[in-house]
């Protein structure tokens, strides 16, 4: 079911549910777009939205401009700052957003982002970012397959440890969230790997070469289940990791999506349902169960690209039940959309 759209001032990328109480209602989505000619240059925008679905408004309150952005990230529930964005951007830079209230005595009206700070990370484009449980750190994937780990302490930003971690782009870097002295990447040079950030980082924790057969584009761990680890790939395939063995996974199994998995999000309360964005094949919404992945629903009603996809947190109607509020959004047609799955999804009454 839709319930609104809107079209950014570039092409879409990402899209982020604020998870912190009090803003569920919060949304922020981001642009890059490459500005071509004698002097190319990538710009961008984070856009921040008030969502209502139960009266269908989805309704701007602050837009940004900034860097050409590939990757947005809200700090954790319980992490040692309030309710933060942090952003990846083509200009090597890690910039961390707070998020204030008309409430908070600003002279702005309404949810607003404010600039806490920046580090300039390298020279290199970064790609992808994550917070640490506990919102301390911050791994930031660059173009040129190194990784970063950004401290965060005191509102200041700091490299605490980088290194080279693959051969091409890393699109993917992931804190484990039940073991967070771990660190997984995945890269175009299709290695799955991770790092134990107690040793020293060229040491490998494990690495997986064959399995992916293109590019490695998303990682993620299971909120519900400290030994299930999810993987998105160029390859149409999402996959379905059991880490027990930290030296090698012992099992893995895939389903095919019809389109590179770009962005894997798990349901806030209902354990192992995913939402996935699938590049060229639209949305889906997947329920994974032991050593099996189904499809339980599609939408396809972008026109391009695929790539930003979140669940709204909090209950459903009346403060009870779930939520099962989606926003996605697609690149070259610049449109961010708001919608509800039409198909019966399983309640939880429990928040992850």
């Amino acid at each position: 079911m839709d319930i609104a759209h809107c079209h950014l001032d570039g092409n879409a990328d990402a899209v982020e549910f604020c998870p912190h109480e009090s803003f569920h209602n919060v949304l922020a989505a981001c642009t890059y777009t490459l500005q071509e000619g004698d002097q190319p240059s990538r710009t961008g925008s984070i856009s921040l939205f008030d969502v209502d679905a139960e009266s269908s408004r989805l309704n701007l309150t602050q837009r940004v401009q900034t860097a050409g952005i590939f990757d947005i990230k809200w700090s954790p529930v319980g992490g040692n700052v309030g309710p933060s964005l942090a952003q990846a951007d083509a200009n090597g830079y890690v910039r961390v957003h707070r998020l204030k209230s008309c409430l908070d005595g600003s002279d702005i009206p309404g949810n607003h982002l404010l600039e806490l700070c920046d580090e300039h990370v390298s020279s290199s484009m970064c790609l992808c970012i994550d917070w640490n449980p506990s919102a301390t750190s911050l791994a930031v994937g660059l173009s040129d397959g190194s990784v970063s780990i950004i401290s965060l302490l005191e509102s200041q930003l700091s490299i605490s440890r980088d290194w080279k971690a693959h051969d091409f782009e890393l699109w993917a870097a992931s804190f484990d969230i039940h073991q967070p002295q771990l660190v997984y990447t995945g890269s175009d040079d299709c290695k799955f790997s991770c790092w134990d950030l107690r040793d020293d980082p060229s040491n490998l924790a494990f690495q997986n070469r064959k399995v992916h057969t293109m590019g490695i584009c998303c990682i993620t761990k299971s909120p519900s289940d400290p030994y299930t680890l999810l993987t998105g790939c160029y390859d149409e395939h999402l996959r379905v990791w059991d880490v027990r063995s930290i030296s090698k996974p012992v099992h893995e199994t895939s389903i095919s999506l019809g389109g590179g998995v770009w962005r894997i999000k798990h349901h806030p309360s209902v354990p192992n349902l995913v939402l996935a964005a699938c590049m060229h094949n639209g949305f889906a919404v997947v329920k994974v169960k032991g050593d099996t992945a189904e499809v339980i629903e599609t939408y396809n009603k972008h026109g391009s690209l695929a790539y930003g996809a979140d669940w709204q947190r909090g209950l459903g109607r009346n403060g009870r039940g779930k939520n099962n509020v989606i926003a996605t959004c697609s690149f070259y047609d610049q449109l961010l959309r708001v919608w509800i799955p039409e198909g019966d999804i399983p309640e939880c009454d429990t928040v992850l």
